[in-house]
């Protein structure tokens, strides 16, 4: 077991904080603009023991593509690993997790990855339920039961703003529908996208919810399987070698631990058997990912021999 205490938080927390003016807040969802790149926190939830955390941990954020961990494990669920892998493919690319351009070249045109935003969409596609509400439905009731939180929602401004503005996603999934790839109304789908990526909560819930991925799909405190351990282990190797968009591979190098970030400025690591961590810190480097993010995961990587590799 890696031992991590308050003071190892606190300590690389304050140690890091000044790289956050490195970083540009995400600009292009209107209703994230306005987020705050002083604003930081880190929670570290450890199987069996207690919660610990510093920072603004109570301040509420949207996760973003944190969330295609989530649909992912719901889609494996539902359907099963073939069929979910018929839609989406299994390989990184080093293109923006936005691109288009892999779409136009491969035959079939279906998505490299789940973690890139078309192989997010055309999974979010697969969920059941008869209208949007039913699938954001089953989406919350995962996330719910792995923070153990019933109170756990989505941001209806930042919902609303992504959706008003997802022109590109739009693109995506009518060049998808045209090749199969996804079925059904565009309009639907990325209302439940939207609002699966504008879930909102805290470094202590998103750390929670890591922490059952870090305890192999079961419960950190009961023991109680979440979910079935073969599909943590494909969300997780996911995250090693498409979590953190195209700067995965040297996040691998440098920290070496499945992790999964978004454009709000969090990221949400799985330390194997030991415990899971969540990061806030809204100022994004060129790649998408939180400067104080992942500045504060290398510090600890180091120091707690994190790596997996």
């Amino acid at each position: 077991m890696i031992k991590i205490d308050q003071s190892d938080l606190i300590k690389w927390l304050e140690h890091v904080r000044i790289y956050a003016n490195n970083g540009k807040v995400v600009d292009y969802i209107p209703a994230l603009a306005n987020q705050q790149p002083e604003t930081n926190a880190v929670a570290y939830y450890p199987i069996g023991g207690e919660l610990i955390f510093t920072g603004q941990a109570e301040y509420k954020f949207t996760i973003q593509s944190i969330s295609k961990v989530i649909s992912l494990a719901v889609a494996l669920i539902q359907h099963g690993d073939q069929a979910v892998f018929s839609r989406v493919d299994k390989e990184p690319t080093s293109d923006p997790f936005y691109s288009v351009a892999k779409l136009e070249v491969e035959k079939p045109a279906k998505p490299f990855n789940p973690m890139i935003n078309a192989g997010a969409l055309a999974v979010t596609n697969m969920i059941r339920g008869r209208n949007s509400e039913e699938m954001v439905g089953e989406i919350l009731k995962l996330v719910r039961v792995l923070a153990n939180d019933e109170q756990v929602t989505y941001d209806q401004e930042v919902a609303q703003s992504e959706y008003e503005t997802s022109f590109l996603n739009r693109a995506l999934c009518y060049f998808m529908k045209q090749h199969g790839v996804i079925t059904g109304s565009i309009e639907e789908l990325l209302d439940v996208y939207t609002k699966q990526c504008a879930i909102s909560m805290n470094v202590k819930q998103l750390a929670r919810i890591a922490a059952v991925f870090a305890n192999d799909g079961r419960d950190p405190d009961s023991n109680e399987e979440l979910i079935p351990p073969d599909v943590a282990r494909i969300c997780k190797t996911f995250m090693v070698t498409c979590g953190m968009y195209n700067e995965s591979g040297t996040f691998a190098i440098n920290v070496g631990i499945p992790a999964k970030s978004g454009v709000s400025g969090a990221i949400m690591g799985v330390i194997k058997r030991c415990g899971g961590i969540a990061v806030f810190g809204p100022a994004l480097n060129e790649k998408g990912n939180s400067v104080v993010g992942i500045r504060l995961l290398e510090k600890l990587a180091a120091e707690k021999m994190w790596s997996i590799f």
